[in-house]
């Protein structure tokens, strides 16, 4: 593993992660502890149970009831298109 400080990790950091991405192992050394690069996948479609613990199915009865009132307030006129003018009072 190469092991940097945090200033020399700093000053060329996008050629670092661009050696972690080829498969290098790459450590900075702070506080006498290695903190490694690793590259991750992230998944969108479970994002939600992983940050916040939410189930699938919780989170769909979510967006179920969300679009029940976006539609209720679409029907009773309480919303407008956004024109990308903000009104100021």
């Amino acid at each position: 593993m190469k092991t940097l400080t945090v200033t020399a990790a700093r000053q060329n950091l996008g050629a670092w992660l661009k050696r972690t991405l080829k498969g290098e192992d790459v450590g900075v050394m702070i506080d006498g502890e290695i903190v490694a690069f690793r590259p991750v996948k992230v998944y969108s479609e479970d994002y939600a149970e992983h940050e916040y613990g939410v189930t699938g199915a919780a989170l769909d009865r979510f967006a179920e009831k969300v679009n029940r009132e976006l539609d209720a307030d679409r029907k009773a006129g309480r919303l407008k298109p956004f024109t990308g003018k903000l009104k100021r009072d």
